[in-house]
């Protein structure tokens, strides 16, 4: 396990070395001031983060994305769990996810504004909304697919619904739901960025546009670097723990 985990680092840090090298490389011939070159973004990312201005910005944003995905996560889990367990659960609940989840969510935020105010709580709906179908269906598939014959062997040995659901739904569909908590969270980045330019002063969001607005090209980058960074950090987080919870995996 910890040499798929470093083959896995090596793997992206050669990725992230041909991404900078091809940023530079378009930086070169493009010679433009709306694309400088990495080094000098990352100095420009180096000073603002010393001086605490994308710290604070990158703290308002990190607050907001954990708070969407654990008002998000638990309840899209157990409930697409829930459903894949349940005809009749799955009857109740997985047509209004149908319905709902492919309407376009970010088209209403200035209704959700309207009701919730301009603050934090109208950002993390907007994302909790957009979120949660994601997590849902992919947990209800995940319980569906669990094979029967696991589920009727901790029956035959007078297993309860709870035994079931600890010793073999959750271990069985553990994979799915972090691979659907990956794609949760590019989501949520990607909702958040857009739901910062809205009435807000705080988060990277706001800050990538302002600074684009100021026309300060190396500002801009910066910001977003920072928030790849998260992003990234975020990612490896839920690997580490992946391969922690999901030991069993790695066995003959």
């Amino acid at each position: 396990m910890k040499k798929k985990g470093l083959a896995s680092l090596a793997g992206t840090a050669a990725a992230l070395a041909i991404l900078i090298a091809l940023w530079g490389l378009a930086s070169a011939l493009i010679a433009k001031p709306f694309l400088p070159g990495p080094l000098r973004t990352a100095l420009r990312a180096a000073e603002r983060l010393a001086d605490g201005r994308l710290l604070l910005h990158l703290g308002a944003s990190a607050w907001r994305v954990f708070l969407a995905l654990a008002a998000a996560g638990p309840a899209g889990f157990a409930l697409g769990l829930a459903a894949g367990r349940s005809r009749r659960l799955d009857t109740l609940f997985s047509p209004f996810v149908y319905i709902l989840h492919p309407l376009p969510k970010v088209a209403f935020l200035p209704v959700i504004m309207l009701l919730l105010g301009l603050g934090d709580a109208a950002k993390i709906t907007l994302i909790c909304l957009v979120i949660f179908g994601q997590l849902f269906v992919n947990a209800r598939d995940a319980a569906k697919d669990v094979p029967e014959r696991l589920v009727d062997s901790v029956r035959s040995l007078g297993g309860s619904g709870a035994d079931i659901l600890r010793h073999v739904v959750l271990p069985a569909s553990l994979p799915s739901l972090l691979s659907s908590l990956r794609v949760a969270l590019g989501t949520s980045i990607a909702v958040l960025f857009l739901s910062e330019t809205f009435a807000s002063e705080s988060g990277l969001g706001w800050y990538i546009v302002d600074a684009w607005s100021r026309v300060d090209y190396p500002d801009m980058y910066a910001a977003i670097i920072v928030l790849s960074a998260f992003a990234l950090v975020i990612f490896g987080l839920i690997d580490a723990a992946e391969r922690v919870a999901c030991r069993w995996r790695d066995r003959d």
